[in-house]
């Protein structure tokens, strides 16, 4: 299982990399203060997803997916460390 779970870590981290940086490339492309606070200013990304949403949806909803997967990745891979500790 911690095979697994390493292996789904990895993805789900790589998925949300790659998604990261469409939205953000995104922002830039809408302006570049909004890229600066895309990058710089807490919750400016959520804003900008939010008032962008026909633009930035699909990159966004695959930043989702890639994050649940990184999550049950972490699951199963605390769940196979607690297996091994157990024998």
């Amino acid at each position: 299982m911690g095979a697994v779970g390493m292996l789904l870590v990895g993805i789900g981290s790589i998925v949300m990399l790659i998604f990261g940086v469409i939205l953000l490339i995104k922002a830039f492309q809408t302006s570049v203060l909004w890229g600066l606070g895309y990058l710089f200013v807490p919750f400016v990304a959520l804003i900008f997803v939010i008032m962008h949403w026909d633009d930035t949806k699909k990159p966004f909803l695959y930043s989702l997916v890639g994050f649940v997967v990184f999550v049950v990745g972490i699951a199963l891979g605390g769940a196979g460390a607690d297996l091994t500790a157990l024998n």
